[in-house]
């Protein structure tokens, strides 16, 4: 594999924020161990704010009594190697789940996140967006899966100097990969009892790629009759998102519009700290943060929102089978916001990191039976459990 570092790489060490644990936390009682023992998950620390956000992450997964074991990887733009960045790719194929913390881009030749993805096939990302009362927004009824292809399009990393002064970079857009997305949303669509699934694209300009897209998309909608299916220009789409977003229920798009509309949509319901994404394929799956923000700009501030990475790590055990420890988390997190009106500077308070996180341990310690939830190992299977989606 091509060297993944430049040469003139920077190592900074990353700042980590202490966690206290409140006296009300007791980890030293045995807890509830399922025949086949425990989960290992893959932890890649990442950039910026993400390796204080693992720390608690653990600290959470280990406060609701959950099966996991992490296996870190200290991975991230200032901390990569080829030997390092294999080294996760093994650890995912090895445990076929991680969370992460998204990695910086400004010290290697290519991004990891990218490379993570197409290396490892999580040809689909997904992000549920939903408005919340702990976050009072502009519209108070979104509901939206914003569903983007993950390997492939703007993000296919082929550009060239043709000739100096002129750079090229290719999109590509494959039936066979536009295919697998349109199904798998209308699968989730489905699954979920959505009613819509809009197919985003620049059909009118890229006659070629996007038009091949969209022909896929409307390809597989037709085994779908009971699923209304539509499709949007991507800038008309970011116009309605701000003016009447309630439109949507189920959106696919090609990577970049993916992108682009992921953020709209956080930010339409709280902004980047407060919604989880995941990656999926078929045989593996990475959870992170909706936007893919490193906060570098707040890392060691003590003032980043752990809520949606939190999420995540829920998003995760909902995935493995713990719903319980799952609902926990997402309870203990939302009543951190609502009752005890605790909240980080981005949705509108003044609380640390530091006094969020320990407020959400305390709520989850009551909310978790002493000797933790009861909980069966699920097999091992190459199939996508699309129930598990949120």
């Amino acid at each position: 594999m091509q060297s993944i570092l430049k040469l003139n790489t920077r190592r900074v060490l990353s700042t980590f924020i202490s966690i206290r644990r409140s006296s009300t936390t007791e980890f030293n009682t045995s807890w509830r161990t399922a025949y086949g023992g425990k989960y290992t998950v893959t932890l890649i620390h990442g950039d910026g704010v993400g390796p204080e956000l693992m720390e608690h992450v653990k600290a959470a997964i280990r406060c609701v009594r959950a099966p996991i074991d992490f296996e870190d990887i200290p991975l991230s733009s200032n901390e990569a190697s080829d030997d390092l960045f294999e080294s996760a790719i093994t650890a995912v194929k090895r445990n076929g789940i991680a969370i992460k913390g998204n990695i910086a881009s400004q010290n290697t030749t290519n991004s990891l996140n990218v490379l993570l993805r197409t290396r490892l096939d999580l040809f689909a990302n997904v992000i549920r967006c939903k408005s919340s009362p702990v976050v009072p927004t502009r519209h108070s009824d979104i509901d939206i899966l914003v569903i983007r292809q993950n390997t492939e399009g703007e993000y296919s990393s082929l550009e060239h100097e043709s000739v100096p002064g002129v750079v090229e970079s290719l999109k590509v857009i494959t039936r066979a990969k536009s295919l697998k997305i349109a199904r798998f949303a209308f699968e989730i669509a489905k699954h979920a009892d959505r009613k819509k699934v809009t197919a985003v694209h620049k059909a009118n300009i890229m006659k070629l790629s996007d038009g091949l897209f969209i022909d896929c998309c409307r390809e597989i909608s037709t085994e779908y009759p009971d699923i209304k299916f539509d499709t949007m220009i991507v800038d008309n789409t970011c116009m309605q998102l701000v003016n009447r977003p309630t439109q949507f229920d189920v959106m696919v798009m090609p990577n970049l519009y993916g992108n682009i509309i992921s953020n709209v949509c956080a930010g339409l319901v709280g902004g980047s700290g407060f919604v989880a994404g995941s990656n999926y394929g078929d045989h593996y799956a990475i959870f992170e943060q909706g936007t893919r923000n490193t906060g570098l700009g707040i890392a060691g501030k003590n003032i980043a929102n752990p809520s949606g990475i939190l999420f995540a790590a829920a998003n995760m055990l909902k995935y493995l089978g713990l719903e319980h420890h799952c609902s926990a988390i997402k309870n203990a997190v939302l009543n951190t916001i609502q009752e005890h009106k605790i909240k980080t500077p981005d949705i509108g308070g003044t609380a640390t990191t530091t006094q969020f996180i320990e407020c959400v341990l305390n709520e989850i310690t009551k909310l978790t039976p002493p000797i933790g939830f009861n909980y069966e190992m699920q097999k091992p299977s190459l199939a996508f459990r699309f129930k598990d989606i949120d």
